[in-house]
C-alpha cells in the first residue's frame, strides 16, 4: 500500500485573508487535519467552509500523537498539519512529527505562507541579508544566561519570540547584555488592524514598557553587533596585555610558539610579522 503524504500548511498569523489557495485546497482534500488547538483552528476552517476530521497535535501530546499519525499516514491517509498561527515546525512541536515521517520514509511537503519571524524581519528596517532566529529564550536561568552571552557576540540580526508577561524582564536582560543603545524593532499584532513595529534603542524600549502594559505576542528584531564594536573590543583586549603575555596565554593552551603566533594574528587581526617585531622589542 502506498503511504499518504504529510502536508505542512502555513496559516494566517492574524489576517484571515493571508492564506494561499493551495493550502485551502489541501485542507479541503485532507483525510485528517492535525491542529495545535482544534477549537482555535475551527474558526479558520469555518470561515472558509472547510469541514474535515480534526485531531489535536501539540506540545503535550506530540510524542504519542506522532506515533498515531505515522500509523495513519502509513495506512494511506493524507494529513495536513497546521499550527495556531503561521508556519508549523518553526518554534513548534511539528518538528517531531516531520522527523518521525522522514524516519518512516513518508513523503513530506511544505506549503509556504505566513511566518511571524519573516514578516517581522521585513518590516523592521534592520539588515535582512544575514539573521539568526532563537525562538523563545530558555526559562531556566543558567541556560538563558548562556544564550544571552552568545547573542552578545552575534553580528547577524537577531529574532526572538516573547510573550507579553515576560517582555519587561527580557528587555531589561537584553539591554544589560547587548547594551542600552542597541537597536530593536518591537513587532506586535502583525497583519492585524493595530499592527505596530516601532524601531528604537533597547533603553527606549525599556522606558516605553515601564509606562505601558505589554499586550499581544511579540517578535523582537535586534540589531547585531557592529563591526566597529567588535574592533573596539578586540583593540581593548589587545591593549590590556603585552604581546608576550598574550603569547604566553596561547602557549598555555598547548600550542607551539609558531601555532600561538598564528592564533594571535587571527584573534587580533595583526600579521605574524608584526607580532614577531613587537615580541622582539620587549
Amino acid at each position: 500500500m502506498t503511504s499518504g503524504t504529510l502536508y505542512i500548511c502555513a496559516t494566517p498569523i492574524g489576517n484571515l485573508e493571508d492564506i494561499s489557495a493551495r493550502v485551502l485546497d489541501t485542507l479541503r482534500a485532507a483525510d485528517l487535519i492535525a491542529a495545535e488547538d482544534t477549537r482555535h483552528s475551527l474558526g479558520l476552517l469555518t470561515h472558509y467552509g472547510i469541514r474535515r476530521p480534526m485531531i489535536s497535535y501539540h506540545e503535550h501530546n506530540k510524542i504519542e500523537r506522532a506515533e498515531e499519525l505515522i500509523g495513519r499516514l502509513r495506512a494511506g491517509e493524507n494529513v495536513a498539519l497546521i499550527t495556531d498561527a503561521g508556519t508549523p515546525v518553526i518554534s513548534d512541536p511539528g518538528e517531531v512529527l516531520v522527523r518521525a515521517a522522514k524516519d518512516a520514509g513518508i513523503p513530506v511537503t511544505s506549503l509556504p505562507g505566513p511566518c511571524a519571524l519573516i514578516t517581522a524581519l521585513t518590516v523592521s528596517g534592520l539588515p535582512a541579508r544575514r539573521f539568526v532566529f532563537e525562538g523563545f529564550l530558555p526559562m531556566e536561568n543558567k541556560e538563558r544566561r548562556k544564550v544571552l552571552d552568545e547573542l552578545k557576540r552575534e553580528q547577524r540580526t537577531i529574532l526572538l519570540y516573547e510573550a507579553p508577561h515576560r517582555l519587561r524582564k527580557t528587555l531589561g536582560e537584553l539591554a544589560e547584555t547587548l547594551g542600552q543603545e542597541r537597536k530593536i524593532c518591537l513587532c506586535r499584532e502583525l497583519t492585524k488592524i493595530h499592527e505596530e513595529a516601532p524601531l528604537m534603542t533597547l533603553a527606549e524600549a525599556a522606558d516605553l514598557y515601564r509606562e505601558n502594559e505589554p499586550r499581544g505576542e511579540y517578535v523582537l528584531v535586534l540589531e547585531g553587533k557592529s563591526k566597529a564594536e567588535m574592533e573596539e573590543e578586540r583593540t581593548a583586549r589587545w591593549e590590556s596585555r603585552t604581546p608576550a603575555e598574550h603569547l604566553a596565554d596561547f602557549m598555555a593552551r598547548g600550542q607551539s610558539k609558531k601555532e600561538a603566533m598564528k592564533a594571535m594574528a587571527a584573534e587580533f587581526g595583526i600579521s605574524k610579522s608584526e607580532i614577531y617585531a613587537l615580541l622582539n622589542k620587549e
